[in-house]
């Protein structure tokens, strides 16, 4: 399950993990926030009851993306900006 907000500055898209049949252990919700500029990825810590997180670049999120659909190897993406004209 997730949901989708829009605030003023950010898309958040929270992660619910609901579980496959007969799992015995659920990962605390991650909270993805879409900037114009990064995007965060936050998680609860529950033995140190502290969020974690990690933050992205637009390209790494781009690069990400484009590895979701790739076999095993090292890639570099040509983005519009780097392309020659």
């Amino acid at each position: 399950m997730f949901t989708i907000e829009h605030d003023f500055d950010a898309t958040v898209v929270t992660l619910v993990d609901e579980g496959d049949e007969g799992a015995s252990h659920l990962q605390e919700d991650v909270t993805i926030n879409a900037f114009d500029d990064c995007i965060t990825i936050e998680q609860l810590n529950p033995q140190t009851d502290q969020v974690q997180v990690i933050t992205l670049s637009i390209a790494q999120v781009q690069d990400l993306a484009a590895a979701l659909d790739l076999p095993e190897g090292i890639y570099r993406l040509s983005r519009i900006e780097d392309a020659p004209g």
